[in-house]
């Protein structure tokens, strides 16, 4: 019975679908000349669609690229907790977030260029979220803070002319164009981040390293703060989901944090570590939003 539904619901969409154009319209359409003013403009409007179709495609292969690049950079970050030389992994990490800017993010500045780049930023918003995320990961462990938005913008624009410097930060008079970011995208990506902040919390208590734990945990408790304070009066409902999860970043690493820092006596030293990654994993029931630094 439903099958006989659909076949009469497709046949009426293939029906409608059909132009009926009778014999005059028919006349009239072969008569229509190449050389008509109308044929010419939807001409042009196709060539104009077409491209625009074109740009946002090669837009989305670039956000790809970045993405997948951006994703890398941040499990090499990882390796610190590993590694004996952080300063290595710091500079390779950099370097190669310089290369995506330089190169990826130029690309896409150079399509953006004379165009409505809001008609585009979803073809590049999430690889730019992605981009946010590594620098601001590197930028932390680096100097244990992170630049704005719009030292971000600085960095993703770029001089049209090429003998000009390639990053307006060392030029000031030539005509430039920029990768669009919203302070949105930027929160977003910082959102991100404290996923990574907890993993790096984690790892640091797996090798013994719980000073570095708690400065962790402190730097966290301040974004969400400032999160509250951002929700509280801007609705975006991606934004509410982050915090969410935001807040269960946080208790993992307040959990690991109080057993560490309350149960310490209670517990063998050889067995600390174990018991406070454990407690990390435990959700907390209680909402509570007090905020006391350790």
């Amino acid at each position: 019975m439903s099958q006989g539904r659909g076949n009469r619901r497709n046949r009426k969409y293939h029906d409608r679908d059909k132009i009926n154009l009778g014999d005059k319209g028919r006349e009239i359409m072969e008569n229509i000349s190449e050389d008509s003013l109308v044929v010419k403009q939807f001409r042009s409007y196709a060539a104009e669609l077409d491209d625009k179709h074109d740009r946002y495609e090669r837009i989305v292969k670039i956000n790809r690229d970045i993405g997948i690049e951006s994703k890398r950079i941040i499990f090499l970050l990882h390796t610190i907790d590993k590694e004996s030389k952080q300063s290595t992994v710091l500079d390779a990490a950099k370097a190669r977030l310089d290369n995506l800017a330089q190169k990826l993010f130029r690309n896409i500045a150079h399509e953006l260029d004379g165009q409505d780049a809001y008609q585009y930023h979803r073809a590049y918003r999430a690889g730019l979220e992605e981009y946010v995320e590594a620098l601001t990961f590197c930028e932390y462990l680096q100097n244990g803070d992170m630049h704005n938005w719009t030292t971000l913008e600085k960095t993703l624009t770029y001089c049209l002319t090429s003998s000009c410097p390639t990053n307006l930060s060392e030029q000031n008079t030539c005509k430039t164009t920029q990768v669009m970011i919203t302070p949105t995208d930027y929160i977003l990506g910082i959102a991100d981040l404290t996923g990574e902040l907890m993993r790096k919390c984690i790892n640091n208590l797996a090798i013994g390293d719980v000073t570095s734990c708690y400065q962790t945990c402190n730097f966290v408790r301040k974004i969400y703060i400032a999160f509250l304070g951002y929700t509280s009066v801007v609705y975006n409902n991606e934004m509410n989901k982050k915090v969410i999860t935001l807040k269960h970043s946080l208790t993992k690493m307040e959990n690991a944090c109080y057993t560490i820092k309350v149960r310490g006596s209670e517990i063998p030293k050889h067995m600390l570590v174990d018991v406070a990654i454990a407690a990390a994993e435990e959700y907390a029931a209680e909402d509570d939003e007090g905020y006391q630094a350790f």
